[in-house]
């Protein structure tokens, strides 16, 4: 029996397990499906340091020049870079990661030219459904002409690319710790960062678990855990390095540690770039997802922005981005987008705006961020429940009926009180979890509105 696509096709990927539900067979017919549903007559497919990704690639590609397609091997790539190739190149992109999942997981995000997200809404439903029908016994289409295939090396074109978006050649020299994870950061960060490929930067570079390396020998590729961190702090503290920066799996993602060793909330990274993007266009839009902290448009308005709050997902955010035409985007999970990166996310560009602006100051991490923490946030809390949908109008209905708070649906709830306290409670894509951020003015207000929502959510 052929597997379910519905099972394991999501919001706005493809992410499951390798042998019961991807296969080659499964790659090869939404390769197919692929171009027969978006029309796209070139792609461009990458992966990441998993096992499997080569094979999937492969069977992709099977299934795209069978239907007529032409396809570039792009081999290794951070799921940035593979955007990087379909906007330099204005092709569809197919990048096979499972960003920080554990070793058994592997899956496939894809874009249409111009790093344009396909998500359930924009063609994956589509995909999905097409491809189900064949792996279900439909003929497969082909064209009288197949696709050819032939392998680039994007890394050096990459590199040079992210290097003229910020210049990081005349800042102070600075001591860097960063950990790659055993992921895409490992092959990604000399070429641009160290002098693999380029000239040298002014950044001492500590490599912590480059080794590309799909098991994860060391730990989770997720540095949104606080356990996946604590080597990197400790390496910070030990070595008096200026900071550190952790990336996920796919190196699209990309969290920032102080020289002391504590965390900087991708909320505060977001005010921080954000305050550059909006000095070097002399304005503009920044869009941020309604989880980022209260400081965020906040900062945006007192820097002459405007900012736009979007539902939590990069499909929807760089949606959004590019009918705004923003300049930059950020969302608290630490992805950040650049209009001038075709409003697609990378860890990379983010990590080198947070090196200009502590390279070009004379303050420590720790006393730029400083300006950008406003608030209390709870951190996320899951509470596992049998009806999603139900407890969040039980919320609701309580909050509507005591007064003094807005609420609105954006993307789950959301109540908000004149106090600047805000709470959103939204359901997971993937589990029966709802998802639930608070934030306040003070840790006592953060505590009581917590609190308050748990107890019903959790009765």
């Amino acid at each position: 029996m052929a597997p379910q696509l519905s099972d394991f096709v999501k919001a706005y990927d493809v992410r499951g397990l390798v042998g019961s539900q991807l296969t080659p067979e499964v790659m090869e017919a939404i390769g197919a499906a692929a171009v027969a549903v978006t029309g796209e007559r070139t792609w461009a497919v990458g992966h990441d340091m998993r096992d499997s990704g080569p094979g999937f690639a492969e069977a992709f590609a099977r299934g795209a020049t069978a239907a007529g397609a032409d396809v570039i091997e792009a081999g290794l790539c951070s799921t940035d870079m593979l955007y990087y190739i379909a906007g330099a190149r204005d092709v569809a992109g197919a990048m096979f990661t499972a960003s920080h999942n554990p070793a058994e997981y592997n899956g496939l995000k894809m874009c249409l030219p111009a790093a344009r997200p396909i998500g359930l809404d924009t063609g994956l439903a589509d995909i999905r459904d097409k491809a189900q029908a064949i792996l279900d016994g439909e003929t497969a289409p082909t064209s009288e002409t197949p696709g050819t295939v032939h392998s680039e090396d994007f890394l050096s074109g990459y590199a040079a690319y992210m290097r003229g978006l910020v210049d990081l050649s005349r800042i102070r020299p600075l001591k860097i710790v960063v950990d790659a994870g055993n992921g895409m950061g490992g092959y990604t960060v000399p070429a641009v960062l160290g002098d693999q490929i380029l000239g040298a930067l002014p950044l001492e570079i500590d490599p912590m678990y480059f080794e590309l390396d799909g098991t994860f020998p060391n730990h989770e590729a997720n540095p949104l855990e606080p356990a996946n961190i604590v080597d990197l702090q400790a390496r910070v503290r030990e070595t008096d390095a200026d900071l550190g920066l952790a990336f996920d799996g796919d190196a699209d993602r990309c969290f920032v540690v102080d020289a002391n060793g504590d965390p900087v909330t991708p909320s505060a990274i977001t005010a921080l770039i954000a305050t550059r993007e909006l000095g070097q266009n002399h304005g503009g839009v920044i869009c941020h997802n309604l989880i980022c902290s209260k400081a965020v448009p906040e900062i945006v308005a007192e820097h002459g922005g405007r900012p736009v709050r979007t539902r939590v997902g990069h499909s929807y955010i760089k949606a959004v981005m590019a009918s705004e035409q923003a300049v930059f985007g950020g969302e608290h999970s630490g992805h950040y987008y650049f209009r001038e990166f075709w409003y697609a996310d990378t860890g990379m560009l983010a990590a080198m705006h947070v090196l200009a602006a502590v390279g070009d100051s004379g303050k420590n991490l720790a006393e730029l961020s400083e300006e950008f923490v406003r608030y209390v946030p709870s951190g996320e809390i899951n509470s596992k429940v049998i009806d999603v949908h139900a407890k969040i109008d039980e919320v609701a209905a309580h909050y509507e009926s005591v007064g003094g708070a807005e609420t609105d649906r954006l993307d789950g709830l959301t109540v908000s009180f004149e106090d600047g306290s805000w709470a959103n409670l939204r359901p997971s894509n993937t589990e029966p979890l709802l998802r639930l951020n608070v934030e306040g003015p003070d840790q006592v207000s953060m505590e009581r509105l917590r609190d308050d929502i748990l107890r019903i959510v959790r009765n």
